[in-house]
Parts: structure tokens; sequence; C-alpha cells
């Protein structure tokens, strides 16, 4: 699982950001899952590493048009890079009606099925290795965040152990590798979880914008390898966040920290904090890890790749590390 960024800015574009996109790369099934298409947002792909041609999935937060104006031209597009099969189009209430006018006025015709999905609250996708949530932010219009959970991985199954003593190869090795208990024809009892080593925990990622601080980001947030989290504001601004609802730096670094995650990627910065100016993107940096001391800045093209060691052990010794931090 890889995240790229594609846009890190607020609102307008700037020169070194562009409006918001990120891409979920998931090499192991050459897909692509994207979240956020703003105007540029193909343009932005064609100078990264992500491949068009392997969008599966679009998800959108809210139908701002910093969110939303690069949808159609990419969507036009992508039969052109490698006639998908198909894309699912997840979205709140409206997307629907805005796809169908943009396709009615613009006459454009997909060369492939595109399905669009109205978001409500709770399980939107599931297959063998993943899930995808929702849940209510809370900003001016309709939006959701977003949850990616990847399934628990069973441990490594030690087949030389069960070989050596002597258990026979086949539908015995199948169960042992799911913990079950079997019993062989000379009356042994034999405990699968004797043969497995610790499960392997699947991976989280939260998608949280645009939202000022509330208990919805935190719920999707609960326990996530990496919290991406909108900043558009510097702490001192909190009071225009209030009125736009938006977050500042504290504020997400508050939803990670309430949430025991353990990476914070903040983003969509406003660009009143670009560089020359008083305050500067490393003032919000050092804001939020005041208060969650893993956090860090994203910019455009920023790749990073959720690592996949962790066990159950693991899990529990990170908690009472974040713990900690709170008390």
């Amino acid at each position: 699982m890889q995240i790229t960024f594609l846009g890190t800015s607020s609102g307008v574009p700037t020169r070194s950001r562009n409006v918001s996109s990120i891409a979920l790369r998931l090499p192991q099934r050459a897909e692509v899952w994207l979240f956020d298409c703003g105007e540029g947002t193909q343009h932005q792909l064609l100078r990264s590493d992500v491949k068009i041609s392997q969008i599966r999935r679009i998800f959108v937060t809210h139908l701002h048009g910093d969110h939303i104006f690069g949808l159609m031209g990419l969507l036009a597009s992508c039969g052109m890079a490698g006639n998908p099969s198909r894309i699912d189009l997840y979205g709140p209430p409206g997307l629907d009606k805005y796809i169908e006018a943009c396709t009615r006025y613009s006459q454009t015709h997909f060369s492939y099925p595109l399905r669009v999905h109205t978001v409500q609250p709770g399980l939107l996708y599931e297959d063998n290795e993943f899930t995808v949530s929702s849940g209510l932010l809370h900003h001016r219009v309709t939006a959701f965040g977003y949850r990616i959970a990847e399934k628990d991985r069973p441990g490594h199954f030690d087949a030389k152990k069960a070989a050596d003593l002597g258990i026979p190869s086949g539908p015995l090795y199948g169960k042992l590798k799911r913990g079950e208990q079997i019993v062989l024809p000379d009356g042994r009892k034999i405990d699968g979880a004797d043969f497995c080593a610790p499960p392997e925990l699947g991976r989280k990622i939260a998608y949280c914008t645009d939202t000022i601080f509330c208990d919805g980001a935190i719920a999707l947030a609960q326990d996530a390898d990496v919290v991406i989290h909108e900043a558009t504001f510097a702490h001192q601004d909190a009071e225009m966040a209030y009125q736009r609802l938006h977050s500042t730096s504290t504020m997400a670094a508050q939803v990670a920290l309430a949430a025991s995650a353990k990476l914070l990627l903040m983003t969509h910065f406003s660009p009143r904090y670009a560089p020359g100016n008083a305050l500067q993107l490393d003032d919000l940096l050092q804001e939020a890890r005041s208060i969650f001391p893993n956090t860090e800045l994203a910019y455009d093209f920023f790749s990073y790749e959720v690592p996949r060691h962790r066990t159950v052990d693991d899990a529990i010794h990170l908690k009472r590390q974040v713990n900690a931090l709170k008390n």
C-alpha cells in the first residue's frame, strides 16, 4: 500500500501545490484507488509514477470544486489510457447528478462501465483483502471521510516442524494453518497455533478532509497506521477555521492523538502560509508535533509506503506508547 499525494493545497492551486487528490496504489493487484480529484489531477498523474490505466475506484469526500473539478476530465481520459473494465465512483448525494449533467452537456461517452455509489456512513466496499468505510465529517456541505482497512493475514505456517512430527501434508495442513486443532490417526492431538507465527495485522489508513475537529474523524482514524488529515490553518487562525469549518494544525494533531494513530500526514494547506509570509508551513508542523510528535507535512508527489511488519504484540506495544503521550 503506497500513498502518493497529487495535490496538497486548499481552495486554489499554487505554483508548487495542486488542489486535493491522493492516490493509493495496491501493487499486489495492480490497482489504484483515488481519493478526491481536484482540477489538474490528471496532469499530476502524468507527472507521477501512478498509472491512470490502473484506476479502479475513486472516492470523493464532498462536492466543493477543489475536490471534484478534475473528475470529468480524468474519467474521459481513463478510457483512452487503457480502457478499464470498470470504474466505481463513490461520493455524497448529488455526485451522480453532477456526473450525469457533465456527461450530457459535454457530450461525453465513456468506453467503459462507470458506476456511481451514493455514500452513507458505514461499510462501502469489501473484498477478500480490504474494507472501505465512511463516516460523516463536519464541514459547510455534506462531507465524508474514508477508512481503508486491510484484512489481517495468517502468520507463517512452519511446514518443516509439521513434517518433522510426522504430520502428513494435505488437508490437515490447511486446518493447522487456520489455527484449528486436529487429531492424528495415532491419537495425538495437535494444535495449529503451535505451528503458526503471530498473525500479521492489516494496515489501516484514514482520510479526513474537509472538516473541523469532530468525533467522526476520530472514529475513522482509530488505531490507524496513517491518518491523512487537513490542516488548512495555523493555530493562531483558529477563529477563521471555525468560521469556515476547516481544521488547524493542532486540531489535526488532536484527532491523531485521540485516535491512538501511528502517523499523521497533514495536507490541504492554505496558500497564506507560503514561503516569505510571517507564518509558514514549518510553523504548522511544529504546532502539530507539540501535540502529536509523529507528524509530517505532505507535499505534491510525496509517496509513503505503509509498512507491513506489525503483529498483535507490536500493536499493543505501540498503543501503550501513544497512550503514554496522552498522559
